[in-house]
């Protein structure tokens, strides 16, 4: 999902390669009849960019998940959430 969140983000002219883009990811793991099964991801998008950029990505961070081929192909069996952590880039 963060590649996918980054190539959006690249082509409305917002950096989000070296470092400026991270995530983190948890999922949330339940036992079904003795078996481990996946329940919930989430991720938290970290993005470094300057202010005016910022509703732009929030914008992105809106859609971009229904153009992810991981989201797409999991949502149906695992509940995914995202965040967008905004910081602004170091001086």
């Amino acid at each position: 999902m963060t590649g996918t969140f980054g190539g959006a983000l690249e082509a409305r002219q917002i950096p989000a390669s070296n470092d400026r883009l991270v995530s983190e990811t948890v999922g949330e793991i339940e036992t079904e009849d003795h078996v481990l099964i996946i329940r919930r991801i989430h991720t938290r998008l970290k993005l470094k960019a300057e202010q005016g950029q910022w509703e732009t990505a929030r914008r992105v961070h809106g859609f971009f998940a229904d153009k992810c081929p991981v989201y797409r192909s999991l949502k149906a069996a695992i509940e995914i959430t995202t965040e967008l952590v905004l910081e602004l880039p170091e001086p």
